[in-house]
């Protein structure tokens, strides 16, 4: 007699990217006064003026949407927006150089459009971390399930056009190279140690999405690999442990790096990382233009 496991898939909470909070902000008279909305994937609500965002917990996704007061100025940066699909709704991401024009100065900021698992901490974003974007994040949420692929839907334009740096500067400096998308999930086994927030990798699964599809490619999958994967085939550069490269806020409510330690298969995962990009380069980097949608976040197991 033959035996056959039957795969279960689940949609990760809010995966199904129908479900969006929308706040109404006013940007400051000095560039402009005008109103604009800042999405959100969380319970649906439409919150008009600067109200605090949904409770934490109501919905496990963080976004590069902004809004951020800078030397008594506010500004919204919006890169992450629903768009219709069939009877419900996708999330498109889309890298942009946003320009903002103030007492003769044209700021521009390459800004590029991204989802994760997580929170931004403070709101609005201040000057103290709107210089490091990443350190305003709380990555990652608890998790304690091993599956065993992440499936989505996507589709992506991908301009190949060269990479551009801008940070809230005049100028902007061209980059070699080009940028594409990016996939990621990351399941970890975390402990915190004298204020240190500590890590190990257990599950990794990552994608570069580097060209343009003709559509929407659906249920696609990425297998997620348990343990060590730096010695095999396919082992790819931005997969490796990073100490540097994702924050989290420690018992003392301090904003601290989280120092992958190892590749280990033999503990349980305490938290995941998701995040889904138009881009794969670093903060103020990437290629105006380059845009992916995705649709339908599930874990299969």
């Amino acid at each position: 007699m033959c035996t056959y496991a039957q795969e279960k898939i689940e949609m990760f909470p809010f995966g199904n990217m129908d479900s969006w909070a929308v706040r109404r902000i006013k940007e400051s008279l000095i560039i402009g006064g005008d109103y604009k909305s800042l999405y959100m994937i969380a319970p649906k609500d439409s919150v008009n003026g600067i109200k605090p965002v949904p409770k934490w917990g109501a919905s496990p996704w963080g976004s590069s949407n902004a809004y951020a007061k800078v030397m008594g100025v506010e500004t919204v940066s919006v890169t992450v927006k629903p768009e219709k699909r069939g009877s419900g709704y996708c999330c498109k991401m889309q890298t942009e150089l946003q320009s903002v024009s103030s007492v003769g100065l044209d700021i521009k900021t390459l800004v590029t459009g991204s989802i994760y698992t997580g929170r931004l901490i403070v709101d609005p974003v201040t000057l103290e971390y709107s210089s490091k974007p990443n350190s305003a994040i709380d990555m990652g949420v608890p998790f304690k399930k091993r599956p065993k692929a992440l499936i989505l839907d996507y589709k992506a334009q991908i301009m190949n056009s060269g990479i551009v740096f801008a940070n809230a500067a005049a100028s902007v400096t061209k980059k070699s190279g080009k940028d594409a998308g990016q996939i990621l999930l990351f399941l970890q086994h975390r402990w915190e140690e004298n204020g240190h927030i500590y890590a190990y990798r257990v599950g990794t699964a990552t994608e570069h999405i580097t060209h343009s599809t003709s559509g929407w490619i659906n249920n696609h999958r990425l297998n997620i690999r348990y343990g060590d994967i730096s010695k095999q085939s396919g082992f790819q550069p931005w997969e490796k442990l990073t100490k540097t490269q994702y924050r989290a806020r420690n018992k003392q409510g301090r904003m601290v790096y989280i120092e992958e330690r190892g590749f280990r298969n033999d503990v349980e995962p305490t938290h995941i990382i998701i995040m889904v990009s138009s881009g794969s380069q670093d903060p103020f980097s990437g290629c105006p233009g380059n845009t992916v949608w995705c649709d339908n976040i599930r874990l299969a197991y």
